[in-house]
């Protein structure tokens, strides 16, 4: 019988856009353990025009990317609400979140906020206290500044349960 190789933590980077702030979350994950790294947010200035907060969005994490080097990244999905001049910024601000791990050569992936919540708390329509609360549990270590920074912290728990799954997806579609 052979012994399985033995692997290293991997660093997952989770996201959560946002024009306003934009929250980063690194942790390890070493089979079922996970060891918080760093979080924060990318905050530009709210009197800047889109485009000049889009380019600080992409400055910060790029920024965030070069300084912690996560090997994986995962977004969370746009919120689809009723004003749709708002859900066209907020995608605008993921695409930024997408494209400055992808230039690093990072895959990217994603998930639904439910799937978030699900994943972290055990229920999809968890509020942001819940999220906080498990997160104290699982990353006893972190102490997100702001909601943001503790979902980006959840969007990197939620790849790191589910990343073997889309790994699996991936090259079953031959990605």
């Amino acid at each position: 019988m052979t012994a399985l190789p033995i692997r290293g933590p991997v660093r997952i980077i989770g996201i959560d856009p946002g024009l306003r702030r934009t929250g980063w979350g690194v942790i390890e994950a070493e089979g079922n353990r996970l060891i918080y790294v760093a979080c924060g947010s990318v905050e530009p200035p709210d009197d800047l025009p889109l485009s000049s907060r889009l380019l600080a969005i992409h400055e910060g994490l790029a920024s965030v990317l070069s300084d912690h080097k996560p090997v994986e990244a995962a977004v969370e999905q746009t919120f689809v609400n009723k004003d749709g001049v708002a859900t066209l910024k907020l995608g605008q601000a993921r695409g930024v979140a997408m494209l400055a791990p992808a230039m690093f050569g990072i895959s990217v992936a994603e998930y639904a906020p439910n799937q978030v919540k699900k994943t972290v708390v055990g229920a999809g329509h968890a509020d942001k206290h819940q999220i906080a609360m498990m997160l104290k549990i699982l990353l006893p270590k972190a102490e997100p500044p702001s909601a943001d920074a503790a979902d980006a912290l959840a969007i990197a728990i939620t790849h790191a349960h589910h990343r073997q799954s889309t790994a699996l997806r991936l090259k079953v579609v031959g990605l």
